[in-house]
């Protein structure tokens, strides 16, 4: 059994030697993705898939609680129709790809596989929006975009990727930006309270901003290796896409008006958060209320009589009572068995054999902490979904003092460097909100601004870089 245990294991890189590789292993070997012949295009292997079907079912709950409603746009976006927001366009033009042939026959005008799709829903809005009882128009949509990157990670960053875009419009600015505020805090609990991954308010620079957006706001997380995760991001338009698509409606006071419109959006990039937030040197490590399986079943020693329907009488209780469970009743030796959900990730092991059936209980085994607990069949339940939260929190705990212990305050841009280079983290500062001062930071001590947070802590007079007044707290770090 410890030999297979071992050589399981063995298939991944600790993290401590290459992260990267650890990253990567663990991906193959959890059979999460895989690669294609296309360079940046991966394969969502059921498993992955069935982590992002799990955030997709939460997400668009709690989307549909806030009035949202689904809906599906073309793939393809004409290049005229791009030409009309000049700023959103160059900000992803050398990542656009294009189509110029239908059939063998050159198309008159070439499209644009979506990247996004803004230019798309303003389309539509001119066309269904005229009066003031139209607006709030609150859509979202679920689908794939491209964007032709130059290097591909999996999860983190693909040339094709699915995702959710949220795009809504409103009479008034104050509603617009209600909008984008409430579903930053959408992202956040979900982040929080579904993934387990501790996160950061905040507002992004103008220098990182979302092209075309007037103000854009972000949910910073911290990564095992203590990089930064932009994992999900809230966008207040204004009114600059209702004017280079002309959208206009009459106001209660019969004067046209243009709305003010919002977007929003997460990723898949979100399980790659989960792998860098939670695993660990045996593999995956999946927060109990995203996993496919929240508990897996192992019958020891199957072949005595009376096991395996014992084992299936567990399974169909836990099954009964909501929880994501299944039972594998196959010839794997149980080291083999072990290591395996360990590498998948599963919250819990749930084992029975002779010896359990004869004092009536069963052992449940923590992935978290390999902790083992003996459990009365009577009580089993109760005592699953109270693991399941005990293994939530953990996992939540673990996470914040990640971004606890490794968010540092820095009072000069070389203190910046020098805990960059030794540490890694966040380095919070003060800023005076100048370009060149944000420039210099990632020339002279390689970090970029993740976010000014939203609860702002004033740590210092000046700013860390130019020494002039300061304007912000921030923080600044290495990304994915």
């Amino acid at each position: 059994m410890a030999k297979d245990n071992k050589k399981q294991v063995e298939q991944i890189t600790d993290m401590e030697v290459d992260f990267a590789q650890w990253y990567t292993d663990v991906c193959k070997k959890a059979e999460l993705i895989d690669y294609s012949s296309i360079k940046g295009m991966f394969i969502y292997r059921p498993y992955g898939y069935a982590i992002w079907e799990n955030i997709q079912r939460d997400l668009d709950q709690k989307f549909k609680e806030t009035g949202h409603e689904n809906v599906y746009l073309p793939m393809l976006i004409p290049e005229s129709l791009l030409q009309k927001e000049k700023d959103h366009v160059e900000g992803f033009a050398p990542e656009c790809a294009w189509v110029t042939l239908g059939g063998s026959e050159k198309l008159e005008e070439k499209y644009c596989i979506r990247p996004t799709s803004e230019t798309l829903f303003c389309e539509h809005y001119k066309n269904v929006i005229h009066s003031h009882r139209d607006l709030p128009k609150l859509y979202n949509q679920w689908c794939s975009v491209l964007r032709w990157e130059k290097t591909s990670r999996p999860f983190l960053r693909h040339r094709e990727f699915l995702w959710q875009e949220g795009h809504t419009m409103h009479a008034t600015p104050e509603e617009a930006r209600e909008e984008t505020m409430r579903m930053l805090n959408v992202y956040a609990d979900f982040l929080e309270n579904v993934l387990a991954m501790p996160v950061v308010r905040g507002r992004k620079t103008d220098k990182e901003k979302f092209n075309g957006a007037e103000e854009t706001y972000t949910v910073e997380c911290m990564m095992h290796d203590k990089k930064a995760l932009q994992a999900g991001t809230s966008h207040y338009f204004g009114d600059g896409f209702a004017r280079a698509f002309d959208i206009t409606f009459t106001g209660k006071d019969n004067q046209l008006h243009h709305p003010h419109q919002t977007s929003w959006g997460v990723s898949t990039r979100m399980i790659g958060g989960i792998i860098m937030t939670h695993g660990d040197n045996s593999g995956l490590v999946l927060p109990p209320r995203i996993a496919p399986i929240q508990a897996m079943v192992i019958p020891v020693a199957q072949h005595k009589e009376g096991v395996l329907p014992a084992a299936s009488a567990l399974l169909a209780r836990l099954q009964k009572a909501g929880i994501r469970a299944r039972m594998d009743s196959s010839d794997q030796s149980m080291g083999w068995k072990a290591a395996e959900y360990e590498m998948k990730g599963v919250p819990l092991r749930v084992e029975i054999g002779p010896k359990d059936m004869e004092q009536d209980q069963c052992c449940v085994c923590r992935r978290d902490s390999g902790e083992k607990v003996f459990v009365p069949l009577a009580d089993l339940e109760d005592t699953v979904k109270a693991l399941l939260d005990s293994v939530h929190q953990g996992l939540y705990d673990r996470a914040r003092k990640n971004l606890e212990d490794h968010t540092r305050v820095c009072m000069t841009l070389e203190e910046v460097k020098a805990f960059m280079e030794a540490e890694g983290g966040f380095a919070k500062t003060m800023w005076c909100g100048g370009l060149d001062c944000e420039l210099a930071m990632k020339e002279k001590a390689g970090v970029t601004s993740r976010c000014m947070p939203l609860e702002q802590e004033h740590v210092a007079d000046t700013c860390v870089c130019c020494g002039k007044p300061a304007k912000h707290s921030i923080l600044w770090g290495v990304a994915y």
